[in-house]
This record gives C-alpha cells, sequence and structure tokens, in this order.
C-alpha cells in the first residue's frame, strides 16, 4: 500500500500589533528569558513551531508609534521607525503569557535590551503575520541549527513529548560553548547530537553520515542564512522540497 504523505500546511494570521509588560526576566543556560503579559495578548494565536514575531526596540529620546494596519497595508504614522528583530513565540495560551528567549550575545539591539528589562517595562511586538503548521507524527525527524534556533527546537520538541509520539527524532545542534546545552536538558529522552564550536564543515559531514528514509519524513535546517543554503544544497533531488523546511535565522554581515 503506497502512503498516502500529509505536508506541511500554510495558515494566515490577523496581523496585529500589541504593546505587552514585562512579567519577570530570568537567565537561563545562555539565554534571557523574558515572561510577557497584558490584555492585548487576548487573540494571540501561534500554529507554528518556528513562528516569528518582529519585536520593536525601543530608542531613547524618542516615541515608537506602533503602525496600523489597514486595508492597503501596513502604515506608520511617524518617522520613528526602531530597531527591530524576529523572535519565536512561546505562548501559554492558558497563562495569557508570552515568552521569549533572547540568546545573549555582544553588541544586539535585541540581547542588550533583554539583559536590562525588568518587570513593568513595555515592548511592542507584531505578528505573527501566518504559520506553518507541521504535523507532528512524521515517522522520522531531522531538526538542524545554532543558538538563534533553539527556542523553534525547544518549542517542537515539549509538543512532541507532550503528545508521546512514536516518532524518530534526531537533532543536531551547533554551539559556541557547552554551557548552552543546558537549554534544552530537560528534553534528554530525544536523540540530540551538540556540536561544540560552529564548525559548519562538521555539520555537514553529520548530515551526509545520515540515512534517510525514502518517506514518512520531515527535515528542519535553520540559522545563518548562507550556511544554511550550504548544508540543504547536497540534498537537492534528494529529498521532497515540501517536507524540508530551510530558513535563515540571520545573516552575518562578514559574508
Amino acid at each position: 500500500m503506497t502512503q498516502v504523505t500529509t505536508y506541511p500546511q500554510r495558515v494566515r494570521n490577523e496581523l496585529r500589533f500589541r504593546e505587552l509588560t514585562v512579567l519577570s526576566s530570568e537567565r537561563v543556560s545562555g539565554f534571557q528569558r523574558i515572561v510577557f503579559g497584558g490584555e492585548s495578548l487576548t487573540g494571540f494565536t501561534s500554529r507554528g513551531f518556528d513562528d516569528h514575531i518582529k519585536l520593536f526596540f525601543p530608542t531613547p529620546g524618542t516615541e515608537f508609534v506602533p503602525p496600523q494596519v489597514t486595508e492597503e497595508g501596513i502604515v506608520w504614522s511617524g518617522d520613528v521607525r526602531p530597531p527591530s528583530r524576529d523572535y519565536t513565540p512561546l505562548f501559554n495560551a492558558a497563562r495569557q503569557e508570552l515568552t521569549i528567549d533572547f540568546y545573549v550575545h555582544e553588541a544586539g539591539a535585541a540581547s542588550d535590551w533583554a539583559v536590562n528589562a525588568k518587570p513593568g517595562d513595555t515592548l511592542c511586538i507584531g505578528g505573527p503575520r501566518g504559520s506553518l503548521v507541521v504535523p507532528e507524527d512524521y515517522g522520522w525527524q531531522l531538526y538542524v541549527c545554532d543558538e538563534s534556533g533553539m527556542p523553534a527546537l525547544r518549542r517542537r520538541l515539549e509538543t512532541l513529548s507532550a503528545l508521546n509520539k512514536a516518532v524518530k527524532v534526531k537533532a543536531l545542534v551547533t554551539i559556541r560553548d557547552e554551557a548552552l546545552k543546558g537549554y534544552l536538558a530537560h528534553l534528554a529522552q530525544f536523540d540530540i547530537e551538540w556540536l561544540v564550536g560552529h564548525n559548519e564543515q562538521a555539520v555537514a559531514e553529520r548530515l551526509a553520515a545520515l540515512k534517510l528514509p525514502p518517506q514518512d519524513y520531515f527535515l528542519w535546517i535553520t540559522g545563518e542564512g548562507k550556511v544554511v543554503k550550504r548544508l540543504c544544497e547536497p540534498l537537492e533531488g534528494k529529498v521532497d522540497a515540501r517536507l524540508l523546511r530551510a530558513q535563515a535565522y540571520w545573516h552575518s554581515k562578514n559574508e
């Protein structure tokens, strides 16, 4: 019998801009975890494990006025557009709380804001505009990421763990140092292979050594844009493109 493949499906969400209030802040294994709340979270939805929302960071001495969503598109009322970055939303609908895990690194607008955030601070977010809903029951699943993709990976693995799906999961995670392993320590039941030092060649060799099944699989490869492109090149023509999710989570200024 031929197996019928269920493919990931894209869904649209109502685009809204929301001002949220910081409820708490704590350091979690190399990430700054900020929990937001507020009445504006009413109606918030995020159906894809690697959804992204845009966060707008305040600029000292200026007042940020959120844009308006109109039938003609997004309309900005002023010239001030603060720095913005995309992040994975970790939403708890029961508690009406939105958590963002910021990877802490040097000289980043988002990282700098997060490490200094305190309860009562506010931040404006937009989205998610859309979601890619990926079925959880693919028999063989591969996830490849660096620190930028770890929150999305965490969200996915926590969902699979809660559903107790009988699937085989392999994750290749490249990190700058060993301390970051603690971020996924509670998910030790999954096959997570850590590659310390951001060695692209090492990741490529591990990918090449994996034997992909002919069907019933899903591949997720994220990270720096050009690195993702190079990692995916050997897979072209060998896998169903609809079952490969390749996403640039950031772009190196040196590339």
